[in-house]
């Protein structure tokens, strides 16, 4: 079990320390100096299972950091040793997500209350959700079709729970390319409140396309790109591990701090291009970057976009321009994909029988391990219901 154990009394964060590594387990424990906030900015993989909090000062707000790192950690217990035992303080304590108060000497009574967290947390389980990130080779790839499609296509069997962030932050519109709803927040918005971070603020913020599925638009103005800084992508990909199965990033054209830090993020990442020079040329371009960013091959499969048996360039010359066997491909059926786009329905609902949605469907099949039901729809309703002007 990894321990952290925070405080702002270095010598008592040393006398803490020194007692929890004296344990008989084979525990992990790490001295965290300073308050609460500081564990805002690790990575997932530098955050314990149990956080000892060395007298939290309510005055600068320790308890609501605490509540906030229990949205964005689920898993993560807290201990408080305080020497204000008071009902009001407790209770507030209680509130904020704290397992248990102990007083400032707890001795064998910590060891206990560490006891009882591991047990707990031995019986815990759940996998975080998978992160898919999205990324053009060049402008008008499709890519932002494939994974608001896809993205879809994973929710439909009805026990995934998915969320796609437009990452394309000067002109994204992925919601319009499967819903007829405004957004009401966007990642910018989100970003300027990162404060209020937690679950039900992150969905509420969301365009909910189904139950089990929301898109977190992109800025609604150009000019709050700048709003969104890498440390937030940090934040918000985090907690949307623990919220949602798979998590769909439309990282769009450009290379930047902000884009680059939610690839770090992504268990895999789908280069789009289609089957002509520049987007060749562009492609091998990006895994060149993607290379110098240490990002494994098992890391990155291309994705071949409409897709023509007869093209000039055959699929082998692409396997052989790109170093690798595998190119996933999507058939070229521009009529099923324009009108999806037009009519904001995603093309497994609109033309459930579209090779391009079978392709789909097949996607979301290996990546869910299980099949996606087709909900009927009245393609007239559909289409009068969505307003050209609403564009």
């Amino acid at each position: 079990m990894k321990i952290a154990v925070l405080s702002r009394d270095e010598r008592h964060l040393i006398d803490l320390a020194r007692q929890l590594r004296a344990r008989p387990e084979t525990d992990e424990v790490d001295m965290i100096p300073g308050a609460p906030a500081r564990l805002a900015t690790l990575a997932d993989e530098a955050i314990p299972d149990v956080l000892v909090v060395d007298a939290p000062r309510i005055v600068e707000g320790d308890l609501e950091q605490i509540e906030r790192l229990g949205h964005l950690f689920p898993k993560l217990a807290f201990i408080v040793l305080s020497a204000d035992l008071s009902q009001e303080f407790l209770l507030r304590a209680m509130r904020a997500g704290v397992r248990e108060v102990l007083p400032p000497q707890a001795g064998t009574a910590l060891d206990e209350a560490l006891d009882r967290a591991a047990d707990k947390l031995g019986s815990q389980g759940g996998a975080p959700g998978k992160v898919l990130a999205f990324i053009s080779c060049k402008g008008g790839s499709g890519s932002t079709f494939l994974a608001t499609n896809l993205a879809y296509a994973l929710s439909a069997g009805g026990t995934k729970k998915v969320a796609l962030i437009d990452m394309n932050l000067q002109f994204g519109d992925a919601s319009l390319f499967v819903s007829d709803s405004k957004p009401l927040a966007t990642l910018s918005d989100v970003a300027t409140q990162i404060h209020r971070l937690d679950p039900s603020f992150l969905a509420s913020s969301m365009v909910a396309v189904t139950p089990n599925y929301g898109i977190l638009a992109a800025p609604s103005d150009p000019a709050h790109a700048s709003d969104v800084k890498p440390e937030h992508i940090d934040a918000i990909v985090k907690l949307a591990r623990r919220q949602y199965d798979f998590i769909v990033l439309d990282v769009g054209r450009s290379l930047d701090p902000v884009s680059i830090r939610a690839l770090d993020h992504a268990d895999t990442i789908y280069p789009v291009l289609q089957m002509t020079l520049p987007y060749i040329r562009d492609g091998k371009r990006l895994l060149s970057v993607f290379r110098n960013l240490d990002y494994g091959k098992d890391k990155v499969e291309l994705i071949v976009n409409r897709h023509d048996k007869n093209s000039d360039i055959r699929l082998k010359d692409l396997e052989e321009a790109f170093d690798t066997p595998i190119l996933r491909t999507m058939p070229n059926h521009y009529d099923a994909a324009a009108k999806s786009v037009n009519q904001g329905v995603p093309v497994t609902r609109l033309m459930p029988d579209s090779p391009l949605s079978n392709a789909l469907t097949e996607m979301a099949r290996g990546l869910t391990g299980e099949s996606a039901p087709v909900a009927p729809t009245s393609l007239m309703t559909r289409l009068f219901k969505r307003r050209i002007t609403d564009v």
